[in-house]
C-alpha cells in the first residue's frame, strides 16, 4: 500500500479476532488424550519457559524441545499434525469479520501480530483472516518495536490499534502518541486479569467483545474523513 492514507486500522489476532484460549484448551485435551496427563503438563511447562525466553508464544518450538526429551516416540508426529491442521476458522470470535469490514469502510485494515514465522502465518491463513485482510499481514517477534516498519509498509496520518493486551497498547501509545487511537477488547485471559490490566492506563476505547466494533462509530477518529 504505497499511497499515503488518512487512517489505517491494525488488528491483533490471538484473543482479539480469534479465540486462542479455546485453541489452547483443545490442544491440552488432545495432548492428554493421546499422550497422557504427564506429557500434557510437560509440554506446557516447556511452552511457558520458551515464551519467557522469546517474549512470544512458540507452539512448534515447544514441541521441538519436547521431542528432544522423547527422540524415540513416533507418536509425536500426531502432535504436530494437530497444530498444523487445526480448524482455526471455527475459532474466530462472533462478529470478527464484520468488525474488519466495518473499519475497512473508513480506511485500510491490516494484521499486526506477534509470533513465529511458521505457525502464526499458518493460523492466519487457515482461519480465513489472511483473505479477509487481502494479504495485509505483518507478524513480528515484538510488534511494539516495529512501528517504523509499520509506517513504511502502511503510511498514514493516523493509526488505530485493536488488541486484547493493554501492555502492548500502552507501549505503542508511548511511541506514536496522538497519532494512535487504542482500542482494548476485553477478551481472553490477559484482558480479564484485573491485576494485569490495572498496571496500565485505560485505552482510548474499551469494548467487551470484538463484535461490538462492528457497530462502533470509527469515522470520527483522528485522521479519518
Amino acid at each position: 500500500m504505497p499511497a499515503h492514507t488518512d487512517t489505517v486500522f491494525l488488528f491483533d489476532v490471538d484473543n482479539t479476532l480469534l479465540n486462542n484460549d479455546a485453541v489452547q484448551e483443545d490442544l491440552s485435551a488432545h495432548l492428554e488424550e493421546e499422550f497422557g496427563r504427564a506429557a500434557r503438563d510437560r509440554y506446557w511447562t516447556i511452552f511457558e519457559t520458551l515464551r519467557s525466553e522469546l517474549g512470544y508464544a512458540d507452539y512448534l518450538g515447544a514441541l521441538q524441545r519436547y521431542r528432544v526429551e522423547h527422540l524415540d516416540d513416533p507418536h509425536l508426529l500426531r502432535m504436530s499434525a494437530f497444530l498444523i491442521d487445526y480448524p482455526f476458522e471455527g475459532r474466530l470470535y462472533p462478529g470478527a469479520l464484520k468488525a474488519i469490514s466495518h473499519c475497512r469502510r473508513v480506511g485500510p485494515t491490516a494484521i499486526l501480530s506477534d509470533g513465529d514465522v511458521v505457525f502464526q502465518p499458518r493460523k492466519v491463513m487457515r482461519s480465513g483472516l489472511w483473505e479477509a485482510f487481502e494479504g495485509r499481514v505483518m507478524i513480528f517477534l515484538h510488534k511494539e518495536q516495529m512501528l517504523d516498519a509499520v509506517e513504511r509498509h502502511y503510511p498514514a496520518k493516523h493509526y488505530v490499534m485493536v488488541d486484547d493486551k493493554l501492555r502492548l497498547l500502552d507501549a505503542m501509545k508511548k511511541i506514536w502518541g496522538s497519532k494512535l487511537t487504542t482500542i482494548f477488547v476485553r477478551q481472553g485471559h490477559y484482558a480479564l486479569d484485573l491485576a494485569t490490566i490495572s498496571a496500565y492506563p485505560a485505552a482510548d476505547i474499551t469494548l467487551e467483545k470484538i463484535g461490538d466494533l462492528a457497530t462502533t462509530n470509527v469515522s470520527h477518529l483522528s485522521g479519518a474523513k
